[in-house]
């Protein structure tokens, strides 16, 4: 998550970086109007560009993390399930081994009743 983070920071500083370059190259150079709207015009470009790769490239980090979250959700869901059937078959066991405990104190009670 850091790297992206900081993968994050790098395009933000760069794409900065290249508009104030950009823009001071303009201001600075000696060249005419259209020659400068030329520029203008290249410079938008590629400045459009490099946010579309931008773009995509975060959209290819979304989905991954995603689709990583989806396979994380169905593993914990699993382990879940897992715990939850032998939690379940525990207590159905409890519970039968009861059943014929009392069963039993049940068969005990009514034969020394009959006994006496």
């Amino acid at each position: 998550m850091s790297d992206e983070n900081n993968f994050g920071s790098f395009v933000i500083g760069f794409t900065v970086g290249a508009l104030v370059g950009a823009i001071a190259s303009l201001l600075l150079a000696p060249q005419t109007g259209e020659e400068t709207r030329q520029v203008i015009r290249e410079k938008a470009i590629e400045l459009k560009d490099l946010g579309q790769e931008s773009y995509e490239e975060t959209k290819r980090r979304a989905e991954v993390a995603y689709q990583d979250a989806l396979h994380k959700a169905d593993e914990v869901a699993k382990v879940t399930k897992e715990k939850a059937q032998k939690i379940a078959d525990t207590v159905k066991s409890g519970v039968e081994g009861l059943a014929d405990d009392i069963k039993d104190a049940a068969d005990d009670v009514a034969d020394t009743v009959e006994a006496n």
